[in-house]
């Protein structure tokens, strides 16, 4: 966990929403200067803080309106500050809450150097980002559908079916197999579905692949170094890291993306872990299907998993391997070097 403890002339809490903000501005003191509810709007924004631009700092909630805020701030040159939504227990915590004690909790935290910081992720590649999110989404919502099939054939006790339902080739045949033409329509329908997420989801993985190598086109080359690791877990881990170079070591990296368990301990006793939910869920997912993919035609590193599932069980197995892909992600960003298969496996 990461706090802002830099000193500011004048301190502004933010309760920020999609149509109004409430503002809370302190001085060094803890004065309350400006305390009111505006339209969420840069004109009105730049407004209310006008008097108090002298070393200002701004500090909102990590929620999904903070984009607009966090570029005009970056515009004006006033110093943002980004909270963990997770950590900020003191907003959440309180007996009466509402806007004008939230943006008061804020400025406060802000101003006392407790304010528990997020990252405000660069401008130039956010929206990209997002849109690598969103083709994520439709490609588990085109699971989705695929396992609805499977599982329509097992409701209604019929055989196993004969084709790929992945396979495009392959469907024409599927309808046929339900003999219910109420089922049979059902069926049709998300081989249709399926059949348009695969026309979209192909141009977008292609427009997607591009932009990345305009981006950064050093670190995508070596991202594909890595055995298993695809075009589409390339961009993930491409795009959702951004730059390593905020990690100062390895172990906040491998905590960011979740490979690595917090201990929680007290007067030299384990209560157990806790901040599974913390950190960056598409990162532990890209980890964890590299992990998989990795072990495909690889000897070396099958036999590898094999003797750590002896010790540890074949998913907690998985899971190391995982955890030291990310550590060679992490040396390999850093360094600027593609993936070396024989270092890895001898440290292994």
């Amino acid at each position: 966990m990461r706090f802002y403890t830099q000193t500011h002339k004048h301190h502004c809490g933010i309760d920020l929403h999609a149509r109004s903000m409430y503002l809370c501005i302190l001085d060094a003191q803890g004065k309350i200067l400006l305390h009111r509810n505006y339209k969420a709007t840069p004109e009105a924004f730049l407004g209310a803080i006008a008097p108090y631009r002298d070393d200002l700092v701004v500090a909102v909630e990590c929620i999904f309106t903070w984009y607009w805020l966090a570029d005009l701030c970056a515009d004006e040159g006033i110093a943002f500050v980004l909270g963990h939504a997770l950590y900020m227990k003191a907003i959440h915590g309180g007996k009466a809450k509402n806007d004008r004690i939230d943006a008061r909790k804020i400025a406060l935290l802000l101003r006392g150097g407790m304010l528990p910081q997020a990252y405000v992720y660069p401008k130039a590649m956010r929206a990209t980002r997002d849109l690598l999110r969103r083709r994520n989404h439709l490609m588990r919502k085109r699971a989705d559908l695929l396992a609805h099939i499977q599982n329509t054939a097992s409701q209604y006790n019929l055989p196993p079916l004969g084709q790929r339902v992945d396979r495009k080739g392959e469907r024409a045949a599927i309808p046929a197999h339900f003999p219910d033409p109420v089922v049979r329509r059902s069926v049709e329908l998300d081989l249709a579905l399926i059949a348009h997420y695969d026309t979209l989801l192909k141009t977008l993985e292609q427009e997607l692949a591009l932009m990345a190598k305009t981006h950064d086109a050093f670190a995508y080359h070596l991202l594909r170094s890595v055995p298993g690791v695809g075009r589409i877990l390339t961009l993930v881990l491409l795009y959702e890291i951004d730059d390593i170079h905020r990690f100062p070591r390895v172990q906040e990296f491998l905590s960011y993306a979740r490979l690595v368990k917090a201990q929680k301990s007290s007067a030299g006793k384990v209560y157990g872990h806790s901040g599974k939910k913390i950190g960056n869920a598409h990162l532990k997912w890209a980890f964890s299907e590299a992990a998989v993919l990795f072990l495909r035609r690889n000897p070396e590193g099958q036999r590898y998993v094999q003797r750590l599932a002896k010790k540890h069980g074949k998913g907690k197995a998985l899971s190391i391997l995982a955890a030291r892909l990310g550590r060679a992600v992490y040396v390999m960003l850093q360094r600027r070097e593609p993936f070396d298969p024989a270092k890895f496996l001898a440290h292994a």
